[in-house]
This record gives structure tokens, sequence and C-alpha cells, in this order.
């Protein structure tokens, strides 16, 4: 990946700017080509091609652009590897996408979608779970498929390799991150996060819940040229640095108002920067945004999988955080990409609730021969009717619907009962497999 190139000096620019360059901000077409650039935060990599032919050019734009960005710049209590402090702004765009942020993760969606169950919801809880945790470790290099992956945490089996282990780590830490938002941020609760995504995927074990040592002092590379990105702090500094982070994390100041969401957002950025770890560094901080996130009542961030849209454009997120570091240590660049994400995995979820509340309705006409049928069973039959050559297991279908051993076995055995699964045993293990006739069983309302 190409490091972006340092910006000029936005002081020098406009002290030479001339006097046509600063009548062209006070007409429409200065004041739009400004909005624009606002809008999408351009970093000077992208300004650097924008001029307006014989009035202005890029340098002087770029200071016009920094000398706006600086009257309305926040101060973070999180100094770079130069003891520079990092900064952030609040642009229209990131307003607007907080706003829809605001609107649709604390609640809105569960209250306007009322053909959804509860079975309904519970399993889009673990299909989320599940996307986040192998998209999340396929960004930190996990080398599997999706199909594979989700195969592995569905039956239960063991993880064959360390790609494997990664998503299945990963998976059962964002199931407990729930149980920690009643505690503060601490350095012990970052030390459970990393130990919890990191357990049997390092070459040394040692290295689990700690910080890393002077020994272990790392470079950022981009894993297709090898090129250092980035040279996080010395370990010698780490355990001030942290201890800052957590202390920003638990203090709430209303004369410092941060929106919650901004405020998980600069700790994922914070964590990542820091690179505190030996591994396990991006999945972490990832997992630290949810944390925040859900202990300020953001209840529909564990229905999100950000990762999966980060996977998307990844080339984009790394970038995020290098303009961040090449512009004055403005983490803006990074706040506007993350919000971005954000609300495209909102999308996704709106998306989904609405196709279940069709399927639920369409379910309840196909299936309404079918007395005594609980969600998850029809669930799992619109699920055989797509997949004819689908095998289903007491572990499977409690780990699909996030249910008990007992429940899951009485479904199963129930539809095995009803002849729409065909009952299998192979060695100790009972397997289900998808009648021949199925659509035409359900289709006809035969019992």
């Amino acid at each position: 990946m190409k490091i972006p190139e340092k910006p000029p000096s936005w002081m020098k620019s406009f002290q030479k700017m001339p006097p046509q360059s600063f009548e062209l901000f006070a007409t429409e077409k200065g004041r739009s080509l400004l909005r624009k650039i606002d809008d999408e935060y351009l970093h000077w990599e992208k300004i650097k091609y924008k001029s307006v032919s014989g009035v202005i050019e890029p340098h002087h734009l770029w200071a016009f652009v920094k000398a706006s960005r600086m009257q309305k710049r926040r101060v973070l209590p999180m100094l770079s590897t130069t003891k520079k402090a990092f900064t952030y702004g609040l642009p229209d765009s990131v307003q607007r996408e907080l706003h829809l942020v605001d609107r649709f993760a604390g609640g809105q969606i569960g209250l306007e979608t009322p053909g959804l169950s509860p079975d309904a919801r519970d399993r889009f809880l673990v299909s989320s779970l599940m996307e986040e945790a192998i998209a999340s470790s396929q960004i930190e290099g996990a080398a599997t498929t999706r199909l594979i992956a989700k195969e592995m945490l569905r039956s239960g089996r063991k993880p064959r390799n360390r790609a494997e282990r990664m998503i299945l780590n990963n998976y059962r830490t964002i199931q407990r991150i729930k149980s920690f938002v009643e505690r503060d941020l601490s350095i012990d609760l970052l030390h459970e996060l990393q130990e919890s995504m990191a357990e049997g995927t390092l070459d040394d074990p040692e290295c689990l819940g700690r910080f890393r040592l002077k020994s272990e002092d790392i470079h950022v590379v981009d894993v297709e040229d090898g090129k250092s990105l980035h040279i996080p702090p010395p370990s010698r500094e780490l355990e001030k640095r942290m201890e800052a982070m957590c202390d920003f994390a638990n203090r709430d100041e209303a004369a410092a108002f941060i929106h919650p969401v901004v405020k998980a957002i600069v700790l994922h950025f914070w964590l990542a920067y820091n690179h505190p770890y030996v591994d396990g560094n991006g999945r972490t901080a990832r997992a630290l945004f949810y944390w925040y996130a859900m202990k300020k009542g953001y209840w529909l961030m564990e229905f999100l999988s950000i990762s999966r849209i980060i996977m998307k454009s990844r080339n984009q997120y790394y970038r995020s955080f290098l303009y961040a570091e090449s512009d004055d240590f403005d983490v803006t660049y990074f706040i506007v990409y993350h919000l971005k994400a954000l609300n495209l995995a909102l999308e996704e979820l709106r998306r989904y609730l609405d196709r279940k509340q069709r399927e639920y309705r369409e379910s309840v006409t196909i299936l309404r021969g079918w007395s005594g049928l609980n969600y998850r069973q029809q669930a799992l039959l619109r699920h055989a009717l797509n997949n004819p050559f689908a095998i289903y297991t007491f572990k499977s279908h409690m780990n699909s619907h996030n249910v008990a051993y007992a429940t899951a076995r009485s479904d199963l055995l129930d539809l095995a009962d009803r002849g729409l699964l065909v009952e299998n045993k192979v060695g100790r293990q009972f397997q289900f497999l998808v009648h021949g006739d199925l659509s035409e069983k359900i289709t006809k309302g035969e019992l």
C-alpha cells in the first residue's frame, strides 16, 4: 500500500495566498467546492488534483480547507509517538451519520418490526455474531471461507487450524462482551479481551494477556509488499498510554461532551494506533468499539457486523489510519470512514428485518397446514427447501438458534416424527437429512 503524501505546510501557503483566492470563497462556486471537500473530508492526496483554473492552485485550496478545519477541531487526550495531540472535527457529514445512528441503533428498528418474533431476532443475533467473528478475523489474515467457518461454528466442531481458531475465539469473545458492559475500562479488561481473542493462535503463549515487551516492539506492515506503514509507540510507554485511554473511556465530562459513538470510534483508533499487543490488536480494537457503544445504550450494535463492511473496503479502512497520522494527527478521517461503515451495517440490518417479515408472512401461509411448528422449525424448513442436501444435528440447531440442547433435540425429533426430516445415526451422533419430497409435503400440507 502506498503511504499517503505528507501535505504541504498550510500556514505558509495561507500567508502567500493571492487576493483572488480569498474572493473565490465569497462566491457560491467557492462555497460549494468547500462543502464537497468538507462533506467527503478529503485528504491532500485528493485535493492536490483539484483547482479552479486561473483562480486558485491546489496548495492554496488546501490552505483554506485546513484553516477552516483548524477552527473547528477538538483536542483529544491521546498523543502521537512524537508527543503531539490527536484532534478531531465534526463536519456536517459526520453529524448526519451520527443522526442516522441515533435514530436506528437505539431500538427503533425493533419497534418498527412487529411481525418479527423474538426467535427470529435471536436467530439474526447468532448469525450476525458469526459474520462479525469471521470478517474481523479475516481482516487480520485468517485464511478460510465463510462457508467453512460457519459450518465450524454451527456444528460445534473443534477448529482445525490457526485461522479457524481465530474465528472461534472472536465469536466467543463477542458473545462475552455484553457481560462486560457494567465494568469500567481497565488494563485488566483489555488483557481479558486480547487473551480471549488470541488464545491458541500465538507462536508464544506467554504473550497472551499482557502488553508487548521491549524485545517485542513491532512495525505494522503491509501484508502484500511488506512495507512498513506504522511504527507504534515503544513498549516502555504502553502502560501509561493505555491508562490514559482507560481514563478517557471512563470519564464523562459535561463541559467536554463527546458523542458516545464518536468516543467508541476514537477508542478503536486509540488502541489500534498504540498496538499494545504482540497480536490481536485489530480484533481487540473492534471489540472495544462494540463494548463502549453497548455500554452507552446502543444495544443494536450486538446485531451488526461492521467488520463485514470493512472487509469490502479494507484499503479505505487502512488508509483512514494513514491519513490521520499524515495530516496533523486528525482522527476525523477515521471517524468519517467508521461512521459510513456503521450506517451501511445498519442498512443491512434494516433490509434483513424487512426480508424476515416477508418470510415470516410467507411461512405462515405456506406452512399453515402444519400445526404446532415453532419459528425455529419453520426457519429450518425454509433453509431445507433451499438446501436439499443439508445435514442438521442437535448441536448445529442449538448453535444456530442459541437454544438449549433439550430444545434443539425436541425440535428436530418432532420434524422427523412429522416426516419432514429423515433421522440417521452416524456413530454416536444423530443426523437429520432433508426429506426428498419436502417441498411437496409442505405445499400439500400433509401430516
